[in-house]
């Protein structure tokens, strides 16, 4: 019976979020003003001009695919490099070497791709840097991306006359300032609580 209850408190609890939440995300995915805006629209401006993205840009949808494919391979690139040379990277205090070129690649793959699946314990295996530069980073990154993508997704139905269905820079910029951050900050203080 107690389950059955701690199931309803959490079915609840993740309706009654649901709506605002979903109401928020609508509206940072729109550009419209959030309570957050005051704080985070500066920093997201800055990003925009020190990263060269035209805010205002509507890309088709080939232009929006390549983005994130290129996005997506830069990622995969860098997670692969880290993981095979972390011998020689910093915050190694274990010593670990570098992994194997084929288990580099899986596990790069695999967060890139935000499925996050290893074939080892990560404490044993990796270093601290491979673990917080490299795999958390790329958690948060893909997570970004898949929101993006299917907010692109998303504008692909609801503009058929339009001619574009959005920056991925854009989307992903806000996705990790004002949605996965701000969940990330109260998620973390929860935790520690």
């Amino acid at each position: 019976m107690d389950a059955i209850l701690q199931y309803g408190i959490y079915l609840a609890i993740l309706v009654a979020l649901a709506i605002p939440l979903g109401g928020y995300i609508g509206r940072v995915m729109n550009g419209e003003r959030v309570f957050l805006s005051p704080i985070l629209g500066p920093c997201e401006r800055g990003l925009y001009k020190l990263l060269r993205v035209d805010g205002a840009e509507d890309m088709g949808w080939k232009k929006y695919a390549l983005s994130a494919l290129a996005f997506n391979a830069l990622g995969l690139v860098l997670l692969f490099l880290i993981l095979l040379f972390q011998g020689v990277l910093p915050w190694n205090p274990q010593g670990f070497d570098g992994l194997s070129w084929h288990l580099a690649f899986n596990t790069a793959v695999s967060f890139v791709t935000n499925t996050n699946w290893q074939t080892y314990s990560g404490e044993v295996a990796l270093s601290n840097f491979s673990q917080a530069m490299g795999l958390t980073v790329q958690n948060f990154v893909s997570a970004a991306c898949g929101i993006a993508v299917l907010f692109a997704l998303i504008r692909g139905f609801i503009r058929k006359q339009a001619s574009g269905i959005g920056s991925f820079w854009v989307d992903l910029t806000r996705t990790m300032l004002y949605i996965l951050l701000p969940i990330c900050l109260v998620a973390s203080i929860a935790l520690v609580g």
